[in-house]
């Protein structure tokens, strides 16, 4: 339970209502309509969608299998790419990557071709009679990979390709990281997270420990000393704050928080549920954690954002979808104050309304007040610097706060790579940290056979 929000009621509708509710969000294409739709795709010589693709799926050619009934040839070209690609066809944003850049996409065509549900049908109905991918020889080379997220999964499975050993260390009981801890349920359903974990697995060659947390239990100093190389998929485990008083007040939480007690929960009816709540924040889990809480029966949920509607992270696709769920966007407005009932719990919030002026926002003088029996922060992911607080860590470069790495996915400590939200490059996103994974891979296959072909 979620300690913070004990004090409110639970859903009033039972736990069949509620999976109802958090059932498919896009429901998958069958046959016919796979069919119809791959058969839009003009196979471009120079396509557009696979230079919008941060992981470089080459899409007219997995789309031109499917035209021809060869599904799992299909999955295979996604998976070679992407071999987590079942998931980002579900998250992957799309409406602003690959299908924007589709040359059907304009007024003419009225649509681009649907290659995130064309690649979601490719995986879910390929049928491999074993792991598509198997390993070289064996190296004898050991990497450490910290982080069981999309990064450290991508880079541990090409790892395995290349014949080296791998070691997990993750710190949660479960690896998938945000797929299995921080995506909206009606995103991810069917425990999809984790049956993309055991497909990836059976290529062998990679061991998960749980349990292991580095600045806790784990120091990158050991770890350097014991592999031959080690790569981390840290992500951003911590949440960014508010600055203002009484932000510990029983009803005020990260929505990242949240969002992962109710992935986890098997009944949802035993959630707390605000019947008036705030969602601040402008990116996909603000939405995610507004979206959510409407479909388990909050009355009155708004999303409150600093800036304009066009400067929030979130696409227009998701902003839709709050939208269709009755979810208000308020924009131009920033928490001034947490206000409290007489016990101490959240009653609402006052906000200063924002304009920008000469390119810089600031406040209007006006204020307004928002009731809420619950307040969600959704205004970002810090970085953990605990988990670099062992001697040898505390030496890497870091960009502002997160780590620095140069374009193969090196850090400034020889043998130590990282990825994924952790570090600087790039946009924060599954597919991207997917890449990451699997260049940081072949970054560490290519040094570790120079310094065998040395030797």
């Amino acid at each position: 339970m979620i300690d913070t929000l004990s004090h409110l009621p639970r859903p009033d509708a039972d736990a069949t209502e509620l999976a109802k509710n958090f059932s498919d969000l896009a429901p998958p294409l069958n046959a016919r309509q796979a069919a119809l739709e791959s058969a839009r795709c003009l196979y471009c010589y120079d396509a557009p969608c696979i230079n919008a693709c941060p992981s470089d799926i080459d899409i007219p050619s997995f789309i031109g299998s499917i035209s021809h009934d060869n599904v799992t040839g299909a999955a295979q070209t996604i998976l070679s790419a992407n071999i987590l690609g079942g998931s980002c066809a579900r998250v992957c944003p799309t409406e602003i990557l690959c299908q924007q850049a589709c040359v059907r996409n304009n007024e003419k065509e009225c649509a681009p071709v649907l290659i995130g549900l064309l690649q979601r049908y490719a995986i879910d109905n390929a049928q491999f009679s074993e792991h598509p991918f198997k390993r070289s020889a064996a190296t004898g080379k050991r990497i450490a990979v910290v982080g069981a997220g999309p990064a450290g999964l991508s880079c541990a499975h090409r790892l395995a390709m290349h014949g080296h050993e791998v070691v997990i260390f993750e710190a949660r009981e479960k690896s998938g990281g945000l797929n299995e801890y921080g995506i909206a349920k009606y995103k991810l359903v069917d425990d999809f997270a984790q049956k993309e974990v055991d497909f990836l697995l059976q290529i062998g060659g990679i061991e998960i420990r749980h349990g292991q947390k580095l600045g806790d239990n784990l120091t990158l100093t050991e770890l350097h000393q014991q592999f031959d190389s080690v790569f981390l998929g840290l992500g951003l485990a911590a949440s960014k704050q508010l600055g203002l008083t009484d932000e510990n007040a029983a009803g005020l939480m990260a929505a990242t928080d949240y969002i992962r007690e109710l992935r986890q929960t098997d009944d949802l009816s035993q959630l707390p549920v605000a019947n008036r709540c705030i969602v601040l924040g402008a990116g996909n889990t603000a939405i995610d954690m507004a979206v959510q809480m409407a479909k388990l029966g909050a009355r009155d949920v708004n999303l409150v954002y600093r800036r304009g509607l066009s400067d929030m992270g979130a696409t227009g696709h998701e902003q839709h979808i709050a939208k269709d769920n009755q979810v208000r966007l308020l924009t131009w407005a920033q928490p001034e104050a947490v206000l409290l009932d007489d016990a101490g719990k959240v009653r609402g919030m006052r906000f200063a309304k924002t304009r920008m002026e000469n390119g810089r926002l600031s406040t209007t003088g006006e204020t307004f007040e928002l009731a809420a029996d619950a307040i969600f922060k959704a205004i970002g992911q810090a970085f953990d610097n605990n988990s670099l607080s062992d001697p040898l860590a505390a030496e890497l470069k870091r960009a502002g706060e997160r780590i620095w790495v140069d374009e193969n996915l090196r850090t400034s400590i020889a043998g130590v790579y990282a990825g994924g939200d952790c570090t600087s490059l790039d946009q924060d996103l599954t597919v991207q940290a997917v890449q990451h994974g699997k260049l940081a891979a072949e970054a560490i296959h290519s040094t570790l056979s120079l310094k065998v072909e040395a030797a």
